[in-house]
C-alpha cells in the first residue's frame, strides 16, 4: 500500500508540474483576445456573465477567486467586493495580476493557504474542468468559506453548443507550438453537481454562461454581437442554464 501511495503523489505531482507550465506558457498570450484588446468581443461578454453571477453574492463581502489567471476578473471584482484575493497555480499568470495591484497568491486549489471560514463567496470560474479531482477542490473553497456563505463553481457542460464544438472540432492553440489538449479537461454534465458537493452544502440554483452563442466568431458581427449579448444575459437566471457552456453551480454553505 505505501508504494502504491507515493506512485499516486508522485504522479499528482507531475500533472501539477505540467498544469503550471502549462499556463505559465499561456501567459505570454492569455490576453491577446481579452481586454482591454476586445472590449465587445466573445470574452468579454463570457467575463461579464460570470461578473453578473458573482455581483449577485459577493457586493460588499470577502471574495476569494480560485484560478484568478491574469486577473482580469478579479480586477473588476475589486470594485464591487470589500475584499477580493485569487489565487493561481501559474507564476507567469499571476505577474499580470500583481502588475494590477491585485492580492493574489501561488497556491493549488488542492490545498488554499488560507484559514478555515476566512471568505464570504469563494468563486471559481474556466478552473475547475482543468482539476482531475474536482471534489477535493470544491471542498477546499468549502472550507475557507464562512457559515452561510457562498461557493461560485463553473463546470464545463457537455450539453451545449460549445460542448459540441470542442468534442467535434480540433483543439484550439494556446501558442505556436502548443494546443488546448495538452491540459487535462473534464466536462460535467449538471446532475454531476449533487455528487461532487462538498459535505455541509447545498445547491441553491445555477446559472448558465453562454447559452445561444454558436460560436466565439459569431460575436464579431456588429448587429448580432447585440443580440447575443441581450439574449445571454437575460438567459442566465433561467432554467435553460442546464443547456449552458458554462454551468455555474451555486452552492451555500451550511
Amino acid at each position: 500500500m505505501p508504494v502504491t501511495r507515493a506512485i499516486s503523489m508522485n504522479e499528482a505531482k507531475a500533472d501539477l508540474g505540467k498544469t503550471r507550465a502549462y499556463y505559465d506558457e499561456f501567459a505570454k498570450s492569455y490576453e491577446k483576445e481579452r481586454r482591454p484588446h476586445s472590449p465587445e468581443g466573445y470574452h468579454a461578454m463570457i467575463d461579464d456573465l460570470e461578473l453578473a453571477v458573482t455581483s449577485r453574492y459577493a457586493t460588499g463581502k470577502e471574495l476569494l477567486e480560485c484560478g484568478c489567471g491574469t486577473g482580469l476578473l478579479l480586477e473588476k471584482m475589486a470594485r464591487f467586493a470589500r475584499r477580493a484575493v485569487g489565487v493561481d497555480l501559474s507564476p507567469g499568470m499571476l505577474e499580470s495580476a500583481r502588475a494590477r495591484g491585485l492580492e493574489v497568491h501561488e497556491a493549488s486549489l488542492m490545498k488554499l493557504p488560507f484559514d478555515d471560514a476566512s471568505f464570504d463567496v469563494t468563486c471559481s470560474y474556466k478552473v475547475l474542468a482543468h482539476v482531475p479531482d474536482v471534489g477535493i477542490a470544491l471542498s477546499e473553497m468549502a472550507r475557507v468559506t464562512r457559515p452561510g456563505g457562498w461557493i461560485l463553481a463553473e463546470l464545463y457542460n457537455p450539453l451545449s453548443l460549445r460542448g459540441l464544438a470542442k468534442k467535434l472540432g480540433p483543439a484550439g492553440k494556446i501558442s505556436d507550438k502548443t494546443k488546448e489538449s495538452a491540459v487535462y479537461t473534464r466536462f460535467d454534465a449538471p446532475w454531476v453537481v449533487p455528487r461532487i458537493m462538498p459535505p455541509g452544502t447545498k445547491f441553491d440554483r445555477a446559472f448558465g454562461v453562454r447559452i445561444v452563442t454558436p460560436t466565439a466568431a459569431a460575436m464579431k458581427i456588429p448587429i448580432l454581437r447585440s443580440v447575443l449579448r441581450r439574449a445571454e444575459h437575460a438567459l442566465s437566471p433561467t432554467k435553460m442554464a442546464f443547456f449552458a457552456g458554462f454551468y455555474v453551480a451555486v452552492l451555500r454553505k451550511s
